[in-house]
């Protein structure tokens, strides 16, 4: 048996390609039965996202080669596409390297954006469709859930995804420095930019209790608060409901300052000199940067967000460090947990093998014991399973010390002598 990954990524092939490529989930228990036959491919599963097309499989008997020309023929027959179009862009994993990566993309840690938690849901999808389709197997299944166990084990032991690494993060990481929580926040969306709409998403979900939006357009204004549940503003009105906003997304196409010192100023008054703070996304800045010497009032620009997101960056990089340890420490655990998966086939052969010798040796000197008594049938029973027991122990344990340190020849050896399948 063997663990055979082959796929493209953002590293490694241009979105012209993985689009050609991807899968939809329904798309997908279809061609995972087309994959699966059961001969050179025993299980399978296709993870299928904007930045990665992943086809991992368990083969049965058949080398990584033959394994991997079998699945790049799957992906150029069912993607209808010639494998020359793709095949220099394929990166290959088997066994252990395999297993490596599986545990590496389900952290996060093999993403665009490190740390990013979106990755770990698209893994968990990929196997409920594999699931669906009837193609996770013994191996798959463990592989899988031990996969979801490793990226729990990095999000709990590491700060890889503790740092905003989006300018619609940061302005709620921000928020959150500023004010200490957000809960019961009022939010002011000032343009109907898709920057802004984010920004104001995000706050809102991590406890804003009310959007207000403005723009030049009303219909606009209308058409972005009903998308994000917010109260549409006449923009003549800004000035009047500057002083209800505890945060002000700003992000417009006009090319003066929307949001002067004055405005700031009399907003401030009424608001009792309670902090507020400004994202301005546009550019050029719609908000005057010197609102932001105004005590209590903070202006942060996009120059700024993007430089509280390259640190951020460079401090979940440190935190990948962290984590790809604990990937290696799991990877070694499940490696061990694979073998001895491997050998249960074999243990149990043995022991059915052990116990059939016997019982046919009882039943063809049975005539010797005389008549015995239910109680005495038990007791030799018992006496027989036990001989069984004492007699395969020690022949167990040797091919236990066999499988785990590799030793092929000797397991062959011991499966030919009691004629034991593979």
């Amino acid at each position: 048996m063997s663990i055979i990954l082959v796929g493209l990524n953002h590293k490694t092939a241009p979105v012209e390609v993985r689009e050609r490529l991807a899968f939809t989930d329904e798309s997908c228990a279809e061609t995972l039965q087309t994959l699966v036959d059961g001969e050179l491919i025993s299980e399978g599963l296709i993870v299928s996202t904007c930045n990665r097309v992943e086809v991992l499989a368990a083969t049965r008997g058949v080398s990584g080669d033959e394994g991997t020309a079998r699945i790049s023929s799957f992906l150029s027959e069912t993607r209808r596409v010639p494998r020359q179009f793709f095949g220099e862009h394929l990166y290959t994993h088997a066994d252990e390297e395999a297993v490596r990566h599986v545990f590496r993309v389900a952290s996060s840690l093999d993403s665009m954006v490190v740390g990013e938690p979106q990755v770990l849901g698209q893994v968990r999808r990929a196997y409920s469709n594999a699931v669906t389709a009837g193609t996770a197997g013994r191996i798959l299944h463990r592989l899988v859930h031990h996969a979801l166990h490793v990226a729990k084990r990095v999000r709990a032991e590491t700060g890889i995804a503790a740092s905003a690494v989006s300018i619609s993060f940061t302005a709620v990481e921000l928020g959150r420095k500023i004010f200490g929580t957000l809960k019961g926040t009022t939010v002011l969306v000032i343009g109907a930019g898709e920057m802004a709409e984010l920004a104001a998403q995000h706050l809102a979900g991590a406890g804003a209790s009310r959007i207000l939006v403005t723009n030049r357009t009303t219909e606009t204004a209308e058409q972005l608060a009903q998308k994000i549940k917010g109260t549409a503003l006449d923009f003549s009105s800004l000035p009047a409901h500057l002083a209800e906003a505890d945060i002000v997304i700003c992000s417009t196409a006009a090319d003066e300052y929307v949001v002067t010192p004055e405005m700031a100023r009399e907003a401030l008054a009424a608001r009792q000199r309670r902090p507020a703070f400004f994202i301005d996304i546009s550019v050029p800045r719609n908000v005057d940067p010197a609102v932001g010497e105004l005590d209590n009032l903070f202006v942060f620009d996009v120059d700024d967000l993007e430089a509280v997101v390259a640190s951020n960056i460079r401090e979940r990089e440190r935190e990948a460090e962290r984590a790809e340890l604990i990937v290696e420490s799991e990877v070694m655990q499940f490696q061990q947990a694979l073998r001895s998966l491997d050998l249960g086939p074999t243990v149990a052969a043995l022991r059915q093998k052990l116990e059939e010798i016997a019982r046919a040796e009882l039943k063809r000197q049975r005539t010797r014991l005389g008549e015995l008594t239910p109680e005495q049938e038990r007791a030799v029973e018992a006496l027989l399973m036990s001989t069984v027991n004492k007699i395969s122990h020690p022949i167990i344990s040797r091919l236990r010390r066999s499988h785990d340190t590799g030793e092929e020849e000797d397991l062959k050896a011991w499966r030919n002598t009691f004629g034991l399948e593979e």
